[in-house]
């Protein structure tokens, strides 16, 4: 497990403490804490709500959209939480610990999604480190196949990775990142299915290397990208004015997961393809006359042309879809994600900008576009909720 070790921080002694200080009370009531804590081991079996193979994958997300749904009108339906009460666990009141899982969190943030974190400074304490929590998460899990220690990990890696999974989620985290995401999910209305998807999302990137149709693109998508807007809606929280259903919102906070991802995977066609891997629907690119030697030659025609205008137009209507609910968030949980949604829709113009040669050109937004978007981001933000639903 070298590569899910790559983020710990601390010796297991500072780990232990760290596990007495997941609160027991006002827990939400699927996240069970035991009175005495173990550190995780095992193997758990793989287990998936979207595994039905006669539904589409549109169906399929869909209800696990609606669980998550149902539980944040649960929640909005209580007494908020006091989310800056300190509980004391087993006597142990030394919060200091837990503060630096936290800090360790935003610090990885900062150095990995340099604009994300700074959106996240105007969110509340509370929100903004549990946003950490889950980024560090996300992108731990990630790690595990498109990281130095890729090459030797596992689908029996995976299993673990999953079990430490169900163990944070009871309580029982590993180390002081892990602790970081308990107490998360321990406050907020946060399902562990969507955490549990995006592991299935990197067994898939173990043993899959194309995608017949768009459909199956989808459904990765939503295992690798779409999961972490429903982790994000619950700690993100919708605005006491908005009018929109949860159910809207959240599906608002897919569509910009799949929209991303989609721009990842038009953006980086060149490098995937150098490791044998094809993101592009099979079908579709044989609609417009190309096979995988074309991919693998990597020369720009006008059939590539047509097809990759094709894709991007579709990744613009995922944004399209995503705008709708941004507005709807809580107010100052808006910035960050506008700004991460004006940036990513700008790396589909600076493709079309290379001629759509995303075989040797890597389509990035620059500096000074990147700090031009920022104040629109903020002024966007400030807008309020919007009229659309």
């Amino acid at each position: 497990m070298a590569g899910v070790l790559l983020w710990v921080v601390c010796p297991k002694g500072n780990a232990t403490a760290l596990l007495s200080l997941i609160p027991r009370s006002g827990k939400h009531k699927r996240c069970r804490v035991h009175q005495k804590v173990k550190f995780s081991t095992g193997v758990s079996a793989i287990s998936s709500a979207v595994a039905n193979p006669a539904r589409s994958s549109e169906e399929k997300v869909y209800d696990v959209v609606l669980k998550q749904a149902a539980l944040v009108k649960e929640q909005r339906g209580k007494k908020p939480l006091d989310l800056g009460t300190r509980t004391e666990t087993d006597g142990f009141t030394d919060w200091d610990l837990l503060n630096e899982a936290y800090d360790r969190c935003g610090e990885v943030c900062a150095e990995y999604a340099k604009t994300f974190y700074l959106g996240t400074l105007l969110m509340t304490p509370e929100r903004r480190r549990a946003v950490w929590a889950i980024y560090v998460w996300c992108r731990r899990t990630d790690e595990l196949v498109d990281g130095p220690n890729a090459s030797h990990i596992t689908p029996r890696a995976l299993d673990r990775w999953e079990k430490r999974l169900d163990d944070l989620f009871e309580g029982r985290p590993y180390d002081m990142l892990d602790a970081a995401l308990s107490d998360t999910v321990s406050k907020y209305p946060v399902d562990i299915q969507p955490f549990k998807d995006m592991i299935e999302g990197m067994r898939l990137d173990l043993r899959k290397s194309r995608y017949m149709n768009f459909d199956e693109l989808y459904l990765y998508c939503y295992y690798v990208a779409g999961t972490v807007g429903l982790m994000s809606v619950p700690v993100m929280g919708i605005a006491p004015e908005s009018k929109a259903s949860v159910e809207s919102v959240y599906n608002a906070a897919l569509a910009l997961g799949i929209a991303n991802q989609l721009t990842n995977i038009l953006r980086d066609v060149g490098e995937d393809a150098r490791r044998g891997r094809i993101y592009l629907p099979q079908d579709e690119l044989a609609r417009f006359g190309l096979s995988d030697d074309d991919i693998f030659r990597g020369q720009v025609t006008d059939k590539w042309r047509n097809f990759m205008k094709d894709q991007i137009k579709r990744a613009r209507m995922f944004f399209d879809e995503a705008e709708k609910g941004v507005s709807e968030l809580n107010g100052a949980s808006r910035w960050p994600v506008w700004a991460s949604l004006l940036l990513y829709r700008q790396i589909l113009d600076a493709i079309e900008e290379n001629d759509y040669n995303n075989f040797s050109k890597r389509a990035y937004v620059g500096k000074v576009k990147k700090f031009a978007s920022l104040p629109v981001a903020y002024g966007r933000a400030l807008m309020g909720t919007s009229k659309l639903f």
